[in-house]
């Protein structure tokens, strides 16, 4: 069957007017010869969007390798089928589903339901857009097998996306292999067997009650006990679903109102005011920088749109504003936790992804406290055993294990208010907070580089050749060991991960992105000489070598 038979196929069972008008118009175009369009249907059907670990993301158009209402009638049809074949604790298969305000998210949310409740799977719809952590939260607090959220979290506003996540004895976590595979073989003989106006829908699916909100705001809220100053702070939802959740639970923390972006604080699909929805990336929280200088605040908050996130800005002694490293705050936090678990005598274990900063490590070591690397992914993080505090360094953050497991960043926002709160009531701020850290537990200093692709294919031929050809120096330092994870590492399962240590101490880590069509290089230095200033400096003034270094070996 060539391309236009298929393009067209799956016009016709495709339940959106929107989508079917698309592929009306290239396949029309394609029967006039038109090249762009030709290559539009391939780019569209000569392949799927692969569901993985991650579930389901790309862009919301037709086709077979996009996100559309036919791809997640499949997904939704195959995940049925996989929850059948299972053994749930309580009874026959359940589901809780869950979206964000991007485009179709409710709708493919309620296609979701319809489906699950169709194929005998009990199925609860949350009652609104909500964020991430809510849905995660659903799935334990009611006791459910699985949950989906609709989100492409961070991602470029075209897209949407399909997290899953399983309860029972998963509690809640994000599938990890094998069983990502299993489902994705579901999915796929849906898809090559059945249309999808054939697969049974029913309206008999729940609507979640207003109490699982209500119990999660109140068990984050509880993170915070009695916090010992008032702050002046900014909460930016970026264009998210975040601030309704987010203000309630501030508020019954004792934290008050916060200032607002206005511009970026309810839903909007567009996300007008970012290139990127993305706190990482350069310029946006600008506006929220803005509102703090206008507001003379102490402290930005920002949540990504599905508010599993969190970016913190701090003011620098000269006013001008700045963001924290997902490892600045990963270690801030883990101090804390650290210093809880102490005070109580507790044992604990803190976690990390392995390309996260080595700062936790020392943290866990200084308290005699377990410590665990995981691979890339709250998945692995989430499923440590005896796990407190987790963190990866792109701004994911678990701070309450018992409550949610996968990342929060409405609770991690807490956790660090509460934070700041203690140290102003003791007459120091988080530049204080973080020399202390470098005195007590050496400098740590971190960089990131993406590179980004536009041929897939050229990020498979990129790792291959470091493979084949490794760096024996990056600039002046030379490699003194290479980790090549491809058929596992230090009891972790396999993953296209290459970890380069230099002779100094200093390492670079070299992964494809899970989400994105980028190789992305990870750079982190320590230093103990000296005084805390010294130490940051000598480990930053490091990382920057390695930097330039792996710039130019990508050039």
């Amino acid at each position: 069957m060539n391309v236009i038979d298929v393009a067209r196929a799956w016009r016709d069972q495709d339940p959106d007017d929107e989508t079917r008008a698309e592929l009306d118009h290239l396949i029309a175009d394609a029967e006039a010869d038109s090249t762009q369009a030709l290559n539009e249907l391939h780019d569209r059907f000569d392949t799927r969007l692969e569901f993985g670990t991650a579930g389901l993301r790309g862009r919301t158009e037709a086709g077979s390798n996009r996100m559309n209402r036919v791809l997640v009638a499949q997904a939704a049809a195959g995940f049925a089928a996989f929850l059948l074949s299972r053994t749930s604790l309580n009874g026959a298969p359940s589901v809780v589903i869950g979206y964000d305000g991007r485009k179709n998210s409710r709708v493919f949310a309620v296609d979701t339901a319809e489906l699950m409740a169709g194929a005998g799977v009990r199925a609860v719809l949350l009652p609104r857009l909500l964020p991430t952590p809510v849905l995660a939260f659903a799935v334990r607090e009611l006791k459910l097998s699985a949950g989906v959220m609709v989100t492409a979290s961070h991602n470029p506003a075209k897209d949407n996306g399909y997290k899953v996540y399983l309860g029972d004895a998963d509690e809640g976590s994000q599938i990890v292999p094998p069983l990502d595979h299993e489902i994705a073989a579901h999915i796929l003989a849906v898809a090559t067997n059945q249309s999808v106006l054939q697969l049974r829908r029913s309206m008999d699916y729940e609507i979640a009650g207003e109490h699982v909100i209500d119990e999660y705001v109140r068990r984050t809220a509880a993170l915070a006990t009695h916090p010992k100053s008032a702050l002046r702070y900014v909460y930016t939802a970026m264009h998210g679903v975040g601030w309704e959740t987010a203000h309630r639970v501030f508020v019954e923390a004792g934290f008050g109102e916060p200032t607002v972006v206005a511009l970026q604080i309810e839903p909007d699909a567009a996300f007008p005011t970012v290139a990127f929805p993305n706190p990482e990336e350069p310029g946006a929280l600008d506006l929220a920088f803005d509102t703090a200088i206008t507001a003379d605040a102490e402290l930005v908050i920002a949540n990504d749109p599905d508010a599993d996130r969190l970016a913190i800005g701090i003011p620098d002694v000269d006013g001008d504003w700045h963001r924290l490293s997902g490892n600045q705050v990963g270690a801030l936090l883990g101090w804390r936790a650290a210093e809880r678990l102490a005070a109580a005598g507790t044992p604990g274990t803190l976690a990390a992804s392995i390309v996260s900063s080595p700062a936790l490590a020392e943290v866990a070591r200084h308290y005699g406290l377990a410590y665990v690397d995981t691979l890339t992914g709250f998945k692995w993080v989430s499923r440590v055993p005896g796990l407190s505090y987790g963190y990866e360094e792109a701004l994911g953050y678990l701070v309450d294990p018992a409550k949610v497991r996968d990342k929060d960043g409405i609770s991690a926002a807490v956790e660090f208010l509460g934070l700041v709160a203690d140290l102003k009531a003791a007459g120091r701020t988080v530049t204080d907070h973080l020399a202390d850290f470098a005195g007590r537990f050496g400098a740590f200093a971190s960089a990131q580089i993406s590179i980004r692709v536009t041929d897939l294919s050229e990020i498979p031929r990129l790792m291959d050749t470091l493979r084949q050809s490794p760096p024996e120096r990056i600039g002046a330092a030379a490699v003194r060991r290479i980790d090549d994870f491809a058929e596992g590492f230090g009891g972790l399962p396999a993953s296209d991960i290459l970890r380069l240590w230099l002779e100094d101490g200093s390492r670079v880590i070299v992964r494809p992105s899970g989400t994105e069509p980028k190789i992305k290089v990870y750079i982190d230095a320590s230093s103990v000489e000296g005084t805390p200033a010294r130490r940051q400096a000598v480990a930053q003034a490091t990382v920057d070598r390695l930097e330039a270094g792996m710039r130019a070996i990508f050039a």
